[in-house]
Order: structure tokens, then C-alpha cells, then sequence
């Protein structure tokens, strides 16, 4: 009894296959940009600290929360609050407290964005971190490198099949190797990636900052095998 073609992995004479690879990478602005931010305090004592740091947080929350839509997310990451410890003849003693609160900020207007870091840098021991620019999951660009990959995919197979003096018959199999932002994730430092850390220990504040966001590399891969017609060789 004789297997069907379309269910063998190798085709036969009658009906070849051929496997091929589809690739596509393409470039595209970012859409949203995250910063960093951590507020700092520091104090003799445990209360003193906490006072100070509970008022900067709320400084900065109340400033990014005051820009509206164009901040898409604001959370609250690590919260601390550490003694610094100093020797005292044969012990130690607490010589101060050290308290910090890390917050992550996602918006999509840049114009916004360079706005909003420079006040934040300003503010009273606060450092911001950033911008790490990307695309949302749900970008369309994911969705149309996907596209170009089977394009190419069917183009090429076409291409060997008419060196062959043969034609396409059939799709047999589609597999999708991935399609994922080339850049590294916002949270590591990577190549191509602008960051930038400012802190407001300094006395006079930097201008309004004039960010130029960094373009997002899409890439899309594809196998696909076909039938076709028996070539002319």
C-alpha cells in the first residue's frame, strides 16, 4: 500500500518538494519609551529618612501622573530603607539611614517624555534612567515582518521550482521561527541602546531635553515546504 505525498517527509518523483527559508527585517519608529526613576533620602534617623523619602515619592508621582494620557504606565519597583553602620570604638553604631524608591514610567509622546525627564532630573535627589525605546507587543510592524517572511518564502520557493522548469502545487508546511525586536529588553543594557542618568544633586537645572528616539529592528522567520510539478531536467 502506498503512502500519499502530501504525508511523506521527502516527496517522491512524481511529486518533489522543496523546503525553503523566509526572512524579514524591518526598521520602524519606536512607540512607546521607559525611563527610570529612583528618589533617594537619607537621614539620622529612621523617621527622618522615611518622612523625606515618602515626600520626594510623592513629588514625582504627583508630576508624572500630572502629564496624563501621554504617560501609558507608572509602577513602583524596589523600596529600601538601609543603615549605614559606623564603628565605634570596639562596636558599631547606626551612623544614618539610606532609603530609596525605584519607579518605571512608560509613555508615548517623546516630546512629552524629554519634558517630563528634565523636570524629574531636577527634583531633590532624584535620578532618572533612560530612555529605552520600544515597540508595544501588539505592534503592527510584528505582524507585517511575519507577511514579508512568507512573501519571500513563496518567491524563493517559486524561483527553484522554475530552475527546475517546474511549477508550485501545493503549500505543505508553514513554521514560524519567531518574529521579535532585535534590541535587548528595556530593563538590560544592550548595544544600540540610549541611556542616559541625570541627578538632581546639582544645584542648577539642565535644559529641556530634545530626545531623538532610536528606530526599532523587526525581524521575521519562516519555514515553508511546497509541492510541485515534476521538473523537466
Amino acid at each position: 500500500m502506498t503512502q500519499d505525498a502530501s504525508h511523506q517527509p521527502y516527496g517522491t518523483p512524481e511529486v518533489p518538494r522543496v523546503a525553503v527559508r523566509g526572512e524579514a527585517t524591518l526598521e520602524v519608529d519606536p512607540e512607546i519609551a521607559r525611563i527610570g526613576i529612583t528618589v533617594s533620602a537619607r537621614g539620622t534617623d529612621r523617621r527622618t529618612a522615611l518622612e523625606d523619602l515618602t515626600r520626594r515619592n510623592n513629588a514625582v508621582l504627583d508630576l508624572v501622573k500630572s502629564y496624563g494620557d501621554p504617560v501609558e504606565k507608572l509602577e513602583t519597583g524596589a523600596f529600601s530603607i538601609t543603615p549605614e553602620l559606623t564603628r565605634h570604638g570596639r562596636g558599631e553604631r547606626i551612623r544614618a539611614y539610606h532609603g530609596r524608591v525605584h519607579l518605571t514610567a512608560e509613555l508615548n509622546d517623546f516630546t512629552t517624555l524629554g519634558e517630563l525627564t528634565t523636570r524629574l532630573a531636577d527634583l531633590e535627589l532624584t535620578q532618572v534612567d533612560g530612555p529605552w525605546w520600544a515597540l508595544r507587543p501588539t505592534s503592527p510592524a510584528h505582524g507585517e515582518a511575519r507577511r514579508q517572511a512568507v512573501l519571500e518564502a513563496v518567491q524563493r520557493a517559486r524561483e527553484y521550482a522554475a530552475a527546475l522548469g517546474a511549477e508550485l502545487a501545493a503549500l505543505v508546511e508553514l513554521a514560524d521561527l519567531g518574529a521579535e525586536n532585535a534590541p535587548a529588553p528595556f530593563h538590560a543594557a544592550g548595544a544600540g541602546m540610549r541611556a542616559m542618568a541625570f541627578s538632581a544633586a546639582e544645584e542648577a537645572g539642565p535644559p529641556a531635553l530634545d530626545l531623538e528616539p532610536q528606530r526599532q529592528t523587526v525581524y521575521a522567520q519562516v519555514n515553508a515546504r511546497f509541492t510541485m510539478t515534476p521538473p523537466r531536467l
